[in-house]
Parts: structure tokens; sequence; C-alpha cells
């Protein structure tokens, strides 16, 4: 039997995933990492994107986030995200629509609307509609 490695993944409602897996892939600031049994130490930011929670060589499972904190110890690893969400559950009509809604509001000069949020709004539908395109092309 292979090593393992205890992870929780925590959103601000809810614990969404509690168990033993293989390696954590996960989106960090400066780039995606993979985390094993026994890793030093760590603590970085999460951005927008997918973590996979590699069971066994014939399972894993795909979560989006939306950002947060990924905190790893030897034994244990734990993902604190805003919001955190099976990448099976994510609402593929509501991403399309809340890009298209980020993309007009972007596009509109006015002034009336706050551009970072629609940035960040942006950000958050391309990343949950990459989470689920990975997922298809998985074949999960």
């Amino acid at each position: 039997m292979a090593m393992t490695i205890h992870v929780d993944i925590v959103s601000a409602e809810q614990e969404v995933y509690s168990g033993l897996a293989e390696m954590l892939f996960a989106p960090a600031e400066l780039g995606e990492v993979g985390i094993a049994p026994r890793h030093a130490p760590l603590i970085t930011r999460l951005k927008p994107g997918e973590v996979r929670v590699k069971l066994n060589d014939k399972e894993s499972l795909a979560y989006y986030v939306s950002g947060g904190l990924l905190e790893v110890q030897p034994h244990v690893v734990t993902v604190l995200a805003d919001t955190a969400i099976r990448a099976h559950d994510i609402d593929e009509a509501a991403a399309l629509q809340a890009k298209a809604r980020a993309e007009e509001l972007l596009a509109d000069k006015t002034g009336k609307y706050d551009y970072a949020l629609a940035k960040a709004e942006l950000a958050e539908a391309i990343s949950q509609l990459k989470t689920l395109e990975r997922l298809r092309k998985r074949g999960s």
C-alpha cells in the first residue's frame, strides 16, 4: 500500500472533504504545487482553480476553490478556501453567464461599475470553466 497523507478541504460554510490521499495538487499563488506524504511544512496562498486529491492510481477527486490558504504539515494537508465545491457540482451555465456579464462590465468604459470587482468575477468564472474542462479531459 502506498503512503498516504490526511487531507482536509474546508470552506467558510462547511468541511468539503476529509480523508486519506496519496497526493494533493493545488493552484498556489506562484504556481501549481504537488503535495506528497512527509512534505516539508509550507503555508501558501491559493489562487482560484482546481484542487485535485489523488486517492490512488485509479481514483482522484476534483474541487474548485476560489482562493484561500494551503497549510502543509508532514502528515496533514489543510486547504482553507473562501469557497470550495466539488468540480462535478459546478453550474456550467451559471459560470458562462457570469463570464459574459463580467466581460460586458469590463467593456463598459463609463465608470459606473467597479472594474476590480468585475475583473475578479471574470477570473473566478474562467477558473470554474477551466476546472470543468480539466475534469472532462480526464474523463471523470
